[in-house]
């Protein structure tokens, strides 16, 4: 049930990103469940928001953070990986990985440390590696995500959009 919670902050953050907002800190002043875009650049992850059950969901207090998977990210993965997560069979596989991209609380790029710990809603952690500006956060496979579009604020919390998905362990 707190997984189905969190999420609902992890799906209205997503439906902020299909407002055109540039990579620079952004202001929507809308609370997640609030938000009608949809991102065009997303939309591979709302089916799979979708498909764990967790679409539905619609309002949180927050605040957290969410680490989004655009479309490219997902076609990153092997062939026929996201066909087989969207399966009914693997729901609870898909929603472990998608909670594997929220963490609770809000971390604004700025604030993010290299070498820095981010427990996700999930239970597992997540890596920050900062090389100058460029932002990359590592999973505990060790693949890691470059946050494309940095700090899209809501009134409930920040979203990174990211460039390839993470992978917990289980």
């Amino acid at each position: 049930m707190r997984k189905q919670t969190l999420f609902t902050a992890f799906l209205g953050l997503l439906l902020l990103l299909g407002t055109q907002l540039t990579a620079a800190a952004q202001a929507t002043n809308k609370d997640l469940a609030g938000s009608a875009a949809v991102s065009p650049d997303h939309t591979t992850l709302l089916k799979a928001l979708q498909a764990a059950g967790l679409a539905d969901k619609a309002k949180d207090k927050g605040p957290y953070t969410v680490f989004a998977p655009t479309n490219a990210a997902f076609d990153k993965l092997p062939a026929g990986t996201v066909d087989n997560l969207l399966l009914p069979a693997n729901k609870k596989m898909l929603s472990g990985i998608l909670t594997y991209h929220v963490v609770p609380g809000i971390h604004k790029a700025a604030s993010l440390k290299d070498g820095q710990k981010l427990k996700t809603v999930e239970g597992e952690m997540l890596t920050v590696k900062k090389q100058g500006e460029s932002v990359m956060i590592v999973d505990v496979k060790g693949g890691s995500a470059t946050v494309e579009k940095a700090d899209i604020i809501a009134t409930n919390g920040v979203v990174h959009s990211i460039d390839a998905v993470l992978m917990p362990s289980k």
